[in-house]
């Protein structure tokens, strides 16, 4: 006897089948672990084998999270649009995390940089579904607007996701991540210089410290996550 789940998967492959496809097929999500794969997905008819078909990626988000996962993390941040965001929303895509803060001398520009440089080595179907984090860890200053004045200044596209929360969940984040700051008299932070690659579940499986150094390693990891 099927689940429920399971019949209305079918039925919307069935629905879905009538229709023409306006591109190229691709793989019905595929999962990063042959055991995780959603029982919709085994060889569903070509028209129809989208990486965004609903049954899907909503059977996918119901998998429980391991307990590596950063997406365990129960915050809602805001963005530079004033929008909540939860970092678990970016679950089944890679990710690249790295905490900066906007008013930022010197080092922050340049993480920024070097995950610019990272990306550039991306495949670009890899890059286009691998967006980038950016949280702030000046709980103070960096409101919704001193973030989008970052993201003009850095000419930063629609990949990069701004993201600013209170201190407690902050200081959480930066402790998972080995992320350490210490604001001065001047309001400057010194601070740890580390980007973190996530897999589609959440969990750390790369980081790349220091500045203007070799990023190729960190772009081999992302290129083997989003095949």
């Amino acid at each position: 006897m099927k689940t429920p789940a399971v019949v209305l998967c079918l039925g919307l492959q069935a629905a879905a089948a009538t229709l023409i496809a306006a591109e190229a097929p691709a793989p019905c999500c595929p999962p990063p672990d042959p055991a995780k794969a959603a029982p919709c997905c085994p060889a569903p008819a070509p028209e129809v084998a989208r990486k965004d078909a609903p049954c899907c990626t909503e059977l996918a988000a119901a998998r429980p999270l391991s307990a590596k996962s950063l997406y365990q993390l129960d915050v809602t941040w805001t963005n530079d649009a004033g929008q909540a965001v939860s970092l678990a929303s970016f679950r089944g895509r890679p990710l690249t995390l790295a905490m900066i803060f906007a008013s930022c001398e010197y080092a922050c520009p340049v993480l920024v940089d070097d995950i610019r440089r990272m990306r550039a080595l991306l495949p670009e179907e890899v890059r286009a579904n691998t967006p980038v984090v950016l949280v702030s860890f000046d709980t103070v200053r960096d409101t919704p607007a001193a973030l989008r004045a970052f993201r003009e200044r850095m000419k930063l596209d629609g990949a990069w996701i701004l993201l600013r929360g209170e201190a407690a969940p902050v200081q959480e984040l930066a402790m998972l991540l080995g992320v350490k700051f210490k604001q001065d008299a001047r309001g400057q932070f010194a601070h740890s210089n580390l980007f973190t690659v996530l897999n589609t579940e959440g969990e750390i499986v790369h980081q790349h410290a220091g500045l203007m150094g070799d990023v190729s390693s960190p772009a081999k990891v992302i290129a083997s996550l989003g095949r």
